[in-house]
């Protein structure tokens, strides 16, 4: 029996990558009935990480009591999956969506997201994935570390929980009553520092809110956090690549709790067992919506090319649109890249039809396989 593996990202703002997978596996067995289908959605730890892997591996949604951005009371979430890995998007205790029109980088909280974290190790979790993205904090995960233990003394030895305006504050930091959590690995597909103009504050803080003079503020807080870091809890996170996701998330995941930061697409890959997978498939799908030299750097069309290179798998990528850089996906094990737009149309034309011109797509690429075979 043919086997045929999926693994697309979403089409931002068109399809969601789970969306993709229906529609291919659809196409899929219209040409070849009798064939094998796996699908693994992919998400990259942001919005809708949780029931990706869900739907990939399997497992159980958790809700728990928890706090927002704004230490409101709210129920947040996360994924159980059935080795005992718990999966926590970040943006469900501290997403920008949560904050609505209250854009306030410099008093938003991730403390919610280290209650997610403890209900999770209270719950037996063996290994947590946690996934940044779409933040609305600048605090360098100093409440979720607050949330599990970690006292943050002023000057006075006063303890407190920091926020991004409040960094400044910090003039100790005590580990020494956090509690015990299982291995850490962060999804973080972006490599910004903590600080400076490629830094967290000053690239994404204008999206959650923050004007100039904020931004220097939140970032002179961010760096009076590292050095604080440094000296109390020998790490150094300043220039680290990747600690400027979520506000500084990422350093701080990795200051505090030893936190692994990997490629959310390697993560997916290791959690689902794609090498086992793959191997013997006839044919992998992979595909975003803008295939450009961004994704060579890393995204999801290389990191599933460069795997599924190894097993000697074909690799077709579905894209909505190629940009500049392109050609080096080839370069990693992309065999052949569709697009699924077949007129030249501003992209909010386009996205009201993409469901369609995938379909189409997808059944292109079915009846040229078939026309090889004969």
């Amino acid at each position: 029996m043919e086997r045929f593996v999926l693994v697309p990202d979403s089409f931002k703002g068109t399809l969601s990558s789970q969306e993709v997978c229906d529609v291919l596996r659809e196409e899929i067995l219209r040409a070849r009935p009798d064939a094998q289908v796996v699908s693994i959605p992919v998400a990259d730890g942001g919005e809708g990480s949780v029931d990706a892997f869900l739907k990939a591996v399997g497992g159980q949604r958790i809700e728990a009591p928890c706090h927002g951005p704004h230490m409101e009371p709210m129920t947040g979430f996360y994924g159980m999956l059935p080795d005992g890995t718990a999966v926590i998007e970040m943006a469900a205790a501290a997403g920008l969506p949560l904050v609505g029109t209250r854009l306030e980088p410099d008093k938003t909280t991730t403390y919610g997201v280290g209650e997610l974290m403890a209900d999770a190790a209270e719950r037996g979790a063996r290994r947590i994935i946690l996934g940044l993205g779409g933040s609305a904090t600048n605090e360098g995960g100093c409440g979720a570390a607050a949330a599990l233990g970690t006292r943050f003394l002023d000057e006075q030895g006063e303890a407190f929980v920091p926020t991004g305006g409040t960094l400044d504050r910090i003039g100790r930091i005590d580990v020494g009553g956090q509690r015990a959590l299982p291995e850490i690995t962060v999804m973080c597909d972006i490599d910004n520092p903590l600080c400076g103009p490629t830094g967290a504050s000053a690239v994404f803080g204008p999206q959650k809110g923050a004007d100039g003079a904020m931004i220097e503020r939140l970032d002179a807080g961010l760096a009076h956090l590292a050095a604080v870091i440094r000296r109390d809890l020998g790490a150094d996170i300043a220039d680290l690549p990747g600690a400027g996701a979520a506000g500084g998330m990422g350093g701080g995941a990795v200051a505090f709790w030893g936190g692994r930061l990997q490629m959310g697409i390697e993560t997916v890959l290791d959690t689902v067992g794609f090498d086992d997978v793959v191997r013997g498939a006839r044919m992998v799908f992979t595909g975003e919506g803008r295939l450009d030299g961004q994704s060579v750097r890393g995204k999801v069309i290389a990191g599933v090319a460069r795997r599924a290179a190894r097993q000697g798998v074909p690799v077709v990528a579905i894209v909505g649109a190629v940009g500049e850089g392109a050609d080096g996906i080839y370069e990693l094990g992309v065999s052949a890249v569709f697009t699924t737009n077949h007129a030249p149309e501003p992209f909010e034309t386009a996205r009201l039809h993409a469901r369609e011109n995938l379909r189409r797509t997808a059944r292109n690429i079915m009846g040229l396989a078939a026309a090889i075979e004969r």
